[in-house]
């Protein structure tokens, strides 16, 4: 089964940033204290001054590709009665470079109104030579008490605040049982790529981190002192010292050092009788600097997507450690653009899982930007309770829900997450390391980023071959465990488990000759729809499901999307297209099947493509 998805804006974080409320800590003291801020949607920015042009003949030369954008903006400015009332000249076009998905960054001689921007991509697109135009966007980042189990693991870390406060990592509602899961794997061997702020040295991670590299090409944004790419990803500090600076209603806001935290979940240093630990602490973290003052831009995040997986951007040496595993803790509030969408199919091309926030206001992800886009693991938040946290998004696109925390309404320690951060409000210079606490779905993110890791080296360890991202994201949808109750919204198959996806990755295929195999069928969570299906005509995938005794019905339903499904259901035996219990073969895709008092039984539900299909929803009710 192919399961695809659609984003990438970005308000960064995917969090619900955490504010100090007392004096930071330093590094051996406890950690912060801290207290959430409610989550705003990235604005979207349609204001601006740089465009990413596809050609439909990507050799043209730079001097007819300038031309067409200059045409464009002397047709839209004709266009514009405000332009046209004023006199304004045109803007000018200037070549800034070719991006790696092989589109074109073109700037602008001035910033234009969002009504002169949305003209010229208008007039620009019209134009036969030009295959898409994008505005490229500045996007950010979107940034109780449950007891171990009684049963530990083997590997039972003595970092100094885990037992205390890192509950997203043990076993617990919540939570995702990694102690259990290191058991079988740490994640040895694998790079995880975080697409973020960068980071700041710590003590506590500085052995897992690589060099990495800073993508951003505005020295404004980046606090560096010219607009050039350099090696590294050093966090100079996100703060935002002035109200309106980067969009009307920004607020002042001090650093987050939100990809020094994130990094940390994926690879913090463990087992070593200090501060905290993280989900793959034998990984190795590549940081990719994408997001600084403001945010950052679609282009240089676009670049980063394909550079980290491996792939080649034109004035960027060769990434020595591609990435098996991409996380990125950042979103924006629209539909997945088509460089993001072009930068995340080079890098899945390359064998690189991509794993993207939700976002963080309380919508469904469908608006939102990378977690929307196709090939993408989307992740939404969870409190220490498996409750959906109010925050995180939603939808049939999300894959399944990690660990973000609650914020307040769970209070200190239990409404956060915990992980290696940097004291001061400004720049790193005038800080120190130390801990902190942050909700949201960027925190969500990358545990599920870090159990990918986990995966594959226990699959390589084994002699296996390397998980390809269709088979990983089907492993961690198949692989999670199902909600304490079941979500006030659609937040993907269940909760993120460890141990259960190492299980599922590690399954010896059933040998016929030997042994009387079960169907090879997907399973489904009561009550919990399975979303953003696709197939060829002719392509048939089973699921199944368990009804108990005393059920009074089961109903099962497939709707949404487009194309042309039948669903043929079963009891104890799969159905074919000419043996089955039920059937629904309406044209379309809205099938419904209701069988009353059914057996107690396992139920096999087949989904045939009578025609290609896509985004289709399956959901089977048992009551």
């Amino acid at each position: 089964m192919t399961r695809n998805h659609k984003t990438l804006g970005t308000t960064l974080l995917a969090t619900m940033i955490a504010a100090a409320l007392a004096a930071p800590a330093a590094l051996a003291a406890d950690p912060q204290v801290v207290q959430a801020r409610p989550g705003q949607a990235a604005p979207s920015a349609d204001a601006g001054a740089r465009l990413i042009v596809k050609y439909r003949n990507g050799a043209l030369p730079r001097t007819l590709k300038l031309g067409t954008v200059n045409a464009a903006a002397t047709r839209a400015r004709a266009a514009t009665a405000a332009s046209a009332r004023t006199a304004a000249a045109a803007p000018k076009a200037s070549y800034m470079r070719k991006l790696g998905v092989g589109a074109d960054l073109i700037k602008l001689s001035k910033r234009l109104s969002s009504t002169e921007m949305r003209a010229l991509v208008r007039e620009l697109s019209a134009d036969p030579a030009v295959k898409y135009v994008e505005i490229d966007r500045l996007v950010r980042h979107t940034g109780l008490r449950a007891p171990l189990a009684d049963l530990q693991p083997q590997l039972a870390p003595d970092d100094q605040y885990y037992a205390q406060y890192q509950w997203h990592l043990q076993n617990n509602a919540g939570g995702m049982n990694a102690t259990a899961g290191w058991d079988v794997s740490t994640g040895a061997g694998v790079v995880v790529a975080v697409l973020d702020t960068g980071i700041v040295p710590h003590p506590d991670m500085a052995a897992n981190m690589l060099e990495g590299y800073d993508f951003i090409t505005d020295a404004v944004v980046s606090r560096r002192p010219t607009d050039e790419r350099v090696p590294g990803a050093y966090d100079y500090g996100d703060w935002n010292p002035v109200a309106d600076e980067c969009y009307a209603g920004s607020p002042v806001s001090p650093s987050s050092f939100h990809g020094t935290h994130v990094s940390g979940t994926v690879a913090e240093l463990t087992n070593n009788s200090s501060g905290m630990a993280g989900v793959a602490h034998n990984a190795k973290v590549l940081p990719v600097r994408v997001l600084g003052r403001c945010g950052g831009y679609t282009s240089d995040i676009a670049d980063a997507i394909v550079w980290a997986s491996g792939g080649t951007v034109a004035g960027v040496p060769a990434n020595a450690n591609p990435a098996e595993v991409i996380n990125m803790s950042l979103g924006g509030g629209q539909a997945c653009p088509q460089i993001t969408q072009d930068a995340v199919n080079i890098a899945v091309a390359n064998g690189t899982t991509v794993v993207v926030a939700a976002g963080n206001d309380n919508s469904d992800v469908t608006n939102f930007s990378p977690a929307s886009c196709d090939n993408v693991v989307s992740v939404a938040a969870g409190r220490i309770t498996g409750e959906r946290a109010s925050y995180s998004n939603y939808g049939a696109l999300v894959d399944l829900t990690g660990p973000g925390g609650g914020g307040g309404v769970d209070g200190a320690p239990n409404g956060y997450v915990w992980q290696a951060t940097n004291s001061s409000d400004t720049s790193p210079d005038l800080g120190s390391p130390t801990y902190g606490g942050m909700a949201g779905t960027s925190m969500a993110s990358p545990h599920v980023a870090g159990v990918a890791a986990l995966v594959q080296s226990a699959v390589v360890a084994a002699g296996g071959t390397p998980k390809t991202p269709a088979e990983m994201e089907q492993i961690l949808v198949d692989s999670a465990r199902p909600f304490p109750a079941t979500p006030d919204r659609a937040i993907g198959s269940g909760l993120l488990d460890a141990p259960a996806a190492l299980a599922k990755a590690l399954e010896v295929p059933c040998d016929p000759a030997v042994e009387q195999c079960a169907p090879d069928a997907i399973e489904l969570v009561n009550k919990v729809a399975v979303g953003n299906l696709s197939g060829a005509a002719g392509t048939e995938t089973l699921y199944s499901i368990e009804v108990p005794a005393g059920s009074r019905l089961l109903n099962v339903m497939s709707y949404g999307g487009t194309g042309n499904v039948s669903v043929y259901v079963s009891a104890d035996v799969p159905p074919t297209t000419a043996a089955y219990g039920h059937k629904s073969a309406r044209p379309g895709n809205n099938e419904t099947i209701r069988a009353s008092n059914p057996a107690p039984a396992t139920y096999y539900i087949l989904v045939v493509g009578e025609t290609a299909f896509s985004r289709l929803s399956l959901q089977a009710r048992v009551d």
